[in-house]
């Protein structure tokens, strides 16, 4: 008992540590601790629980041994999203791929879970409009606004520049008031 109240508060930085030389325990509650955070991102991105769900799964396996390439330099959680984020990005392109093969062949695959009928509620027509901008301008919009992270987090996430973060934001707000624009929500 002792030992899982002390996995419960130990810092990050010693279940990191922990779990780069083969504690499985510290690796769980590491997982525990950070798996909302993980699927949140990857809701915000996909908007699909389904898909996010799949996308949260997918990079606690990727830990496993993505953990032993952390480096510390940075916060924890600006790692994780990246590492989030390249699963999303994967799952994307997979996607499509089985899209393009689907097509092909000539079979039309349902979309589970997939409403066609808007959103009454503004703020999730926002989040829509958000996952329709190109990659870079969607991925500063969510770390910015979604996660709550200052620009100079936003760039180390995303491996580019601080005013690049500014940038995007500014192209990813001109091109979201156009998309509300023509949904009729602004």
């Amino acid at each position: 008992m002792a030992m899982m109240l002390d996995e419960s508060e130990a810092s990050d930085a010693e279940l990191i540590g922990r779990a780069k030389g083969g504690d499985r325990g510290a690796f769980g509650t590491l997982l525990e601790r950070h798996y909302d955070f993980v699927y949140r991102a990857a809701y915000r991105w996909c908007g699909k629980k389904a898909d996010a769900e799949d996308i949260a799964q997918e990079v606690c396996v990727r830990l496993g041994k993505a953990i032993r390439d952390y480096r510390g330099g940075g916060a924890f959680t600006t790692w994780l999203y990246s590492v989030t984020m390249n699963a999303a990005r994967d799952m994307m392109r997979k996607t499509a791929r089985e899209t393009v093969k689907t097509e092909a062949y000539g079979v039309h695959a349902l979309i589970s879970g997939e409403a066609l009928a808007e959103s009454e509620d503004p703020a999730e027509a926002l989040w829509a409009a958000v996952r329709q901008l190109p990659d870079k301008q969607r991925d500063a919009v969510l770390l910015v606004y979604g996660e709550g992270l200052n620009h100079a987090a936003a760039a180390e996430a995303m491996a580019i520049s601080e005013t690049t973060v500014s940038w995007h934001i500014h192209e990813a707000k001109k091109r979201l008031k156009t998309l509300m624009r023509s949904a009729g929500e602004v």
